[in-house]
């Protein structure tokens, strides 16, 4: 077995990545034995996400979210988390290993309820917010949720399946539904003077479940650790603190107590693990985190000015407009030192013109990953990535990487392209209630991504997707969830999802379809079926039809690259 490990290699960045993790320096890495499995973990703390709480309950009186006009300091924050924590065990009755559901927009309220369930040791399972009530329900159901927290969006589709469901509280609504209780009520009830509660959490406790759309169509619920989420914002940190000694010529710099606080913008969703990230990754460097109702650029532009942000996160999509906007108002923009960007594949175009924007003076950032991976398992940053565009980066410290011949099972030549499998102490350990999804995606701790990359000496490289999914806007869509849907309707013959080219998205899916004989539809009609099922981003933006059978292979799976170049001009020109 060929393994490529964290491979510094022969960067300023790789050799202070280097002596940063060496035995005794700050991040040092030590070997660990876990379920089996050889991981390079790290030393320092935080080992899970109560420590980290505890930690940032230290920042006090500095702000922690900033919602449109709303600033909550870390010291208010603590307080809830005792309050709701205290409200989890005594009134609901949920205890370490029970699951707390969360779905709803970025507002502040998704960081008390999950810390309040991370100090008590309950699963917080993060739904997506553009999910169906039946998409819901599905999680709801297959994940056991003991209480479910949802803004008046999610709680009026929840609403009429109250019978079936947890208990349910509403954040930021009007008058709640019979039977859902309000957040201002929750908030009144609570004792902020609670103390925490007295449970031993270890690393390897599991401490979220978020659902990725599966292949089959039916969503799997990744196991996320305490250990998991630690060691990804470490990483970070680590990654931050070389980029800052670089920026100093070499030396570390000394905290400054006196500097202004550090903010950031999440743009990614708070139910996504880049969004779990932010919420995790800023209490404990204690900056401020910044969030929006939706995306909204000239918003988005007013908060970097008036907050002084030193970073933006972001899909592609939203960066490119952030850094137009940096061209236009160079002045609006002069407190930015860090944009990172994931979710979708990162034009290299978009790297040189952030760096020729800033004039090098924000770092560019990129981050492959998955759910599965607990965000970025190799990331790419600053002065490497603008000289190495076209590569995702090198490993995470404790991170390891194979390329495997998908048909053989076996390590491919050096060089070759191959699927890529990661493993180390960022790699979840399974998927929930499904043993057969976990059986078929990792092996001894190898986690097998679906992507075909190779790698050149440190340097990783994504090539293509052994996997049938499109990516739109940061959003996976699963072909065969979307197709199976399709099916459903009585004028649908034969359908196939493709994703082609969008210069604003990324991608968009295209459904082409061969209709049954005297049954007439509209792409309209197909359209709304799918919306009616799924939710608004896996409808697909066009659908064409065809007269001809689609193009298949002998064993019968139709030829999706020949659909795909064929269609792509169509759908460029609608």
């Amino acid at each position: 077995m060929t393994t490529v490990s964290t491979g510094f290699g022969g960067s300023v960045r790789s050799e202070l990545t280097a002596r940063f993790t060496a035995p005794g320096a700050p991040f040092a890495l030590t070997d660990a034995t876990v379920r089996g499995v050889p991981w390079r973990v790290y030393e320092r703390g935080p080992h899970t996400l109560r420590e980290l709480f505890e930690l940032s309950a230290g920042w006090g009186d500095r702000v922690f979210t900033v919602f449109e006009d709303e600033r909550v300091t870390y010291a208010e924050h603590a307080r809830i988390v005792a309050g709701l924590a205290a409200l989890l065990r005594d009134e609901y009755g949920l205890r370490q290993g029970d699951r707390l559901a969360v779905t709803m927009r970025n507002f502040p309220e998704w960081m008390p309820w999950f810390y309040a369930a991370q100090v008590c040791g309950i699963v917080v399972v993060p739904l997506n917010a553009w999910w169906t009530a039946p998409e819901l329900r599905f999680a709801l159901g297959d994940c056991e949720a003991k209480l479910v927290v949802a803004d008046a969006e999610r709680a009026a589709l929840l609403a009429p399946h109250l019978a079936e469901l947890p208990p349910l509280i509403e954040v930021r609504g009007g008058d709640p539904a019979p039977g859902v209780r309000s957040w201002s009520d929750v908030l009144a009830s609570l004792d902020l003077d609670a103390p925490l509660p007295d449970v031993e959490i270890a690393a390897e406790d599991d401490a979220t479940i978020l659902y990725t759309s599966g292949t089959t169509g039916r969503p799997k619920g990744a196991i996320g650790t305490h250990r998991n989420h630690c060691t990804n914002i470490l990483n970070t940190l680590l990654g931050a603190t070389v980029g800052a000694t670089i920026a100093n010529g070499g030396v570390p710099p000394e905290p400054d107590p006196d500097a202004p606080q550090a903010g950031a913008l999440c743009t990614f969703p708070l139910f996504h693990i880049a969004g779990i990230t932010s919420m995790t990754y800023t209490p404990l460097t204690g900056g401020k985190l910044v969030t929006q109702y939706r995306w909204n650029r000239a918003e988005a532009r007013e908060l970097v000015r008036r907050e002084a942000l030193t970073g933006v996160s972001g899909v592609p999509t939203v960066m490119r407009q952030l850094v137009e906007d940096a061209i236009a108002d160079p002045d609006g923009f002069g407190t930015l030192a860090a944009i990172s960007m994931g979710g979708s594949p990162i034009p290299p175009d978009l790297i040189g013109t952030i760096d020729d924007t800033f004039t090098s003076l924000v770092a560019p950032a990129n981050g492959y990953g998955l759910t599965e991976t607990t965000s970025a398992v190799v990331s790419n940053s600053g002065q490497d990535y603008v000289t190495h565009p076209d590569s995702v980066g090198r490993c995470a410290p404790g991170a390891d990487v194979r390329v495997v011949d998908p048909a053989t099972g076996e390590d491919a030549e050096p060089g070759g392209i191959g699927e890529l499998w990661f493993r180390g102490p960022n790699v979840v350990r399974g998927y929930w209630n499904n043993s057969e999804g976990t059986a078929a995606a990792f092996t001894d701790g190898w986690f097998h991504t679906g992507d075909l990359g190779l790698t050149r000496d440190v340097w990783v490289y994504v090539v293509d997707r052994m996997k049938d999914v499109v990516i739109r806007g940061g959003e996976n869509i699963y072909c065969a969830e979307v197709e199976g849907a399709l099916f459903e309707h009585p004028a649908v013959a034969d359908v196939a999802i493709v994703g082609v080219p969008h210069a604003r998205l990324g991608e968009q899916a295209v459904a082409v379809v061969n209709v049954r004989a005297g049954i007439a539809v509209t792409a309209e009609e197909l359209q709304q079926h799918v919306r009616e099922r799924l939710a608004e981003f896996k409808v697909p933006e066009h659908v064409v039809f065809r007269e001809e059978p689609l193009p298949r292979t002998p064993s019968g799976k139709v030829l999706k690259r020949e659909l795909r170049s064929a269609v792509a001009g169509e759908a460029e020109g609608a």
